[in-house]
């Protein structure tokens, strides 16, 4: 299992662009380093009306399949 920590700082405009169809993916740069892209629609469960904010830790597999997405406190 692979896990990255990371910050992600989304403007509900930005946020928006996702569900219009505009966006297909999200791409971070981990706290290491690597830039690391997962499709956009596991964030829809992080917006609110302000957008996506906080801390994240994104989860893949062994084959670099999504697992998780979970917000860190």
């Amino acid at each position: 299992m692979h896990e990255y920590y990371f910050y992600m700082d989304l403007s509900h405009e930005q946020c928006m662009a996702y569900y219009h169809g505009h966006v297909e993916f999200i791409q971070v740069v981990e706290d290491g380093g690597k830039r690391v892209r997962f499709p956009a629609h596991h964030i829809r469960r992080h917006v609110s009306t302000l957008g996506v904010r906080g801390r994240f830790r994104l989860l893949l597999d062994e084959n670099n399949r999504f697992v998780a997405l979970e917000k860190v406190v």
